[in-house]
């Protein structure tokens, strides 16, 4: 140790000479707390002729020492010229001005964020209303996918009580969300969903037969049966697979969107997610990362009310979602969930700047969970069944909806009845298709994870294979072996 900063001394020493303005840094400049903090061990004390000036009065103790920037001190300077009141200093953050009052920020702001709104209750405009404008065919298919998807979680729904299918989630009450924005958006846009968002791949184009067989878990599913029902996901039409985790896909998602901006793309990514999922860690880290990064993503956030069985007010003090965006630093907005042309102009805008201007958006979209939260779930044990039925009934999106195209000469009872007829004549054929088709065989259990299966998942496959010989009765019989 000694033999090391006798060397240390005289190579510090060296570079004095040559350089120079090491030398200006001597012992004067020295705290006298490093002499009780700092004490050399006897060992190399005694390898020293005078082991504390020795050591402290060589150049080699500026490392020790924090010196502050001159862009600190040109600061310090100036503030002296200004009065108390209207000091700034340039912290790493930003300019922030100082105040002599010694005041808290209030825990909420004296007013409520805005609900922004197109279509009242009637399906009329509002007056002074500015929206984007939605032409004939584009409104058209957005109310029949939203009658489509109202009907297909109907009778999805039935047959989960039937028992043909294990767990349905139904997405009553929240039609306008899910088809609105994705009116709103391109197929080259990705969606990273939740579990409450199948009007968006409805609208994407996938078939009400490839729901079925999801959900039926057959041959033909995209999944090869490994996913509850409900866990859709498409690569043909980037609409990623859903998890059931809570809040997961929100941080990948800002990933996703971080990398559109990085290859240049003009598209953005969505995603969406419950009030329940903003009290997850990931939202709050998602958000910051989007922030930060400056990535092209829009989150959607349908605050239903409840987290199953968890009321918001048991979730959060704030005032709901959308303030959560401006602590982060993100541009957001709240939005009447319940109206299509108010969600189609928010998220049409949101995306239009998350694209030109490289920035991430926060939709707020308040509605209500009309349906239980799944199939697994009785809302009434924990809500009146009395404000169930007044959502229905006074807030249904797809009812305003429809009252808002027949104003304007586009629709009529006629056609309203030929498009549910066909609709449920296609779910119920979806369905007897979907049931005959067989299962995907066991092997489908171990593959798409390794390219070369190791050797302990070898082992398993061939334990279940033995396991389902010797006690068939307790494995299902129409899967293949």
């Amino acid at each position: 140790m000694a033999l090391w900063t006798r060397k240390s001394v005289n190579v510090v020493n060296h570079v004095v000479s040559k350089v120079g303005f090491l030398g200006t840094i001597n012992q004067s400049s020295w705290p006298h707390s490093f002499y009780r903090k700092h004490p050399i061990s006897d060992a190399c004390a005694r390898n020293l002729k005078n082991p504390v000036t020795e050591f402290v009065n060589t150049p080699a103790h500026f490392s020790f020492r924090r010196f502050e920037s001159t862009k600190a001190e040109t600061q310090s300077d100036t503030l002296h010229d200004f009065d108390a009141n209207q000091q700034v200093l340039d912290f790493p953050g930003g300019k922030v001005t100082f105040s002599p009052e010694l005041r808290f920020i209030s825990e909420s702001p004296e007013e409520r964020v805005h609900c922004y709104r197109v279509l009242d209750d009637n399906g009329q405009i509002i007056t002074g209303s500015t929206y984007v404008q939605v032409n004939k065919e584009v409104a058209l298919k957005m109310y029949s996918d939203m009658v489509t998807l109202q009907m297909m979680d109907t009778i999805f729904y039935e047959a989960q009580r039937q028992g043909r299918i294990s767990f349905y989630v139904t997405t009553v009450g929240e039609e306008a969300i899910n088809i609105a924005s994705a009116a709103a958006l391109t197929i080259d846009d990705l969606i990273f969903p939740q579990y409450r968002e199948p009007g968006v791949l409805l609208w994407r184009g996938f078939t009400l037969q490839e729901f079925a067989n999801q959900c039926f878990g057959n041959k033909a599913d995209y999944g090869k049966g490994r996913q509850m029902p409900i866990h859709y996901g498409s690569n043909k039409h980037n609409y990623f697979t859903v998890s059931s985790t809570i809040a997961t896909q929100i941080p990948h998602a800002v990933g996703a969107a971080y990398s559109l901006k990085m290859d240049k793309k003009d598209a953005c990514v969505v995603t969406y997610f419950g009030d329940g999922g903003t009290s997850e860690g990931d939202f709050h880290a998602a958000l910051n990362f989007a922030a930060v990064r400056e990535a092209p993503v829009i989150f959607i956030c349908r605050n239903n009310g409840w987290a199953i069985s968890t009321p918001t007010s048991d979730q959060f003090r704030s005032d709901g979602v959308v303030v959560r965006g401006q602590a982060y630093g993100i541009r957001s907005i709240r939005v009447d969930g319940n109206d299509a042309l108010a969600l189609y102009g928010a998220v049409h805008t949101a995306r239009n700047m998350a694209i030109r201007e490289h920035r991430p958006i926060l939709i707020e979209a308040l509605t209500y969970r009309v349906g239980h939260h799944s199939t697994s779930d009785d809302s009434t044990k924990y809500r009146p069944a009395e404000e169930i039925e007044w959502w229905r009934s006074a807030r249904d999106p797809v009812t305003r909806f429809r009252k808002w195209i027949e104003s304007n000469g586009w629709w009529n009872t006629d056609v309203e009845s030929e498009l549910r007829n066909s609709v449920r004549k296609q779910m119920l054929q979806a369905i007897q298709v979907a049931e005959k088709v067989e299962k995907p065989p066991i092997a489908d259990v171990f593959t798409d994870v390794y390219d070369v299966p190791p050797s302990n998942l070898v082992e398993q496959e061939k334990l279940l294979r033995e396991t389902i010989k010797r006690y068939p009765k307790d494995y299902p019989s129409d899967v293949p072996v």
